[in-house]
């Protein structure tokens, strides 16, 4: 491999690490878990924010607003958390990868 494209490459690597790092921070979970939350405030802070990591059961958790925050390639699903006056309250949306049985051939 050339030297310039070495160094490039390895530019790039570092720029990919430092990139994701800073959007793991970004991301960090809010302190203020769903349970301690009326339902209306739970939803509220998802619309408001768009894409937010909140603690919404025993592990923090991704949410988004709407199937437009997900990557081409995932699938919105709507989710569920407790709330303080709402066991099953519909604060968001989770992205994920379909199953293989989920395709549309």
């Amino acid at each position: 491999m050339r030297p310039l494209a070495l160094t490039l490459l390895c530019i790039h690597l570092v720029a990919i690490t430092t990139g994701a790092e800073a959007l793991a921070q970004t991301r960090a979970p809010r302190g203020s878990m769903t349970a301690r939350m009326t339902c209306a405030e739970a939803m509220a802070l998802v619309k408001g924010e768009r894409d937010v990591v909140i603690a919404a059961g025993s592990a923090p958790e991704r949410f988004v607003s709407g199937p437009d925050q997900c990557s081409g390639s995932e699938i919105a699903e709507l989710r569920f958390a407790p709330t303080r006056d709402n066991p099953q309250c519909p604060i968001g949306y989770r992205c994920r990868e379909p199953g293989f049985e989920e395709w549309n051939w």
